[in-house]
């Protein structure tokens, strides 16, 4: 898959996967459409990419501003080849000491941002008869585990919207679920226990990069932990939970 003047709308492109991505993407001649929360953020990110990129600073947890940037978006670049939704909010807690707070934010920003979004590109899509769809999940959504609520039960409804939005949408419409295991970036740098596996974000971009170009749904990653815990959700419930409890510590 050429990436060469495509347009290409990444959400999500502050830091982490998403700048990563940004930066990869841009180097491969894609015109690319940067939004965040965090203007300052972009506009360097912007600078450092050099021209030809815009940028459109937005909190997705907001459908009025997300249905505004989609519609500059239809306005004024006249076509978007790509959407990428990576933004997530983040907080390893266990049900009793999460914060309610912080986890109904964690519910707006990872999982009714991307109603928003695509609700807000769909109708570009269809009127250009092609598109594709790529929502960011987590492995942590494969199968209920310890003290990673509300964030897993948040990634668990991306995978199963990616899937709905996959059976209902057009075929000329790709609809495709980032997977990832661990990487390192400021969420996971919250975490107090040893990452198994655990990768860059540049090394993340470049299979996501070549996950786009395939026909597979899914763009999982790394395999190794992946397939672990893809085979822990099919378990029989009185197994997996026998050894999802061993993972309290």
């Amino acid at each position: 898959m050429t990436f060469n003047n495509k347009t290409i709308w990444i959400i999500g492109a502050s830091s982490g996967i998403g700048r990563a991505l940004a930066v990869a993407l841009a180097g491969l001649g894609a015109q690319l459409i940067l939004s965040a929360r965090r203007e300052e953020a972009l506009q360097t990110l912007q600078q450092e990419l050099g021209d030809g990129h815009l940028v459109y600073p937005l909190d997705v947890a907001k459908s009025n501003d997300v249905k505004e940037v989609c519609e500059k978006i239809a306005q004024q670049t006249g076509h978007l080849d790509c959407v990428l939704y990576l933004p997530a909010l983040y907080q390893p807690a266990s049900i009793a000491n999460m914060e309610l707070a912080f986890a109904s934010k964690m519910v707006d920003v990872n999982i009714k941002g991307a109603f928003y979004v695509t609700h807000g590109i769909l109708p570009i899509f269809e009127k250009q008869q092609a598109g594709q769809i790529v929502l960011c999940g987590s492995v942590a959504g494969y199968t209920g585990l310890p003290n990673g609520q509300p964030y897993s039960a948040t990634k668990a409804a991306l995978a199963n919207f990616a899937e709905s939005l996959y059976a209902e949408t057009p075929d000329y419409i790709d609809v495709k679920l980032i997977s990832p295991g661990f990487v390192h970036t400021p969420l996971t740098e919250k975490n107090t226990f040893e990452m198994p596996l655990i990768t860059t974000p540049q090394q993340a971009a470049r299979t996501i990069i070549e996950g786009l170009g395939k026909e597979a749904y899914e763009i999982h990653f790394p395999k190794k932990l992946t397939l672990i815990l893809k085979l822990l959700s099919l378990l029989p419930y009185r197994l997996k939970f026998f050894l999802t409890k061993k993972m309290k510590k």
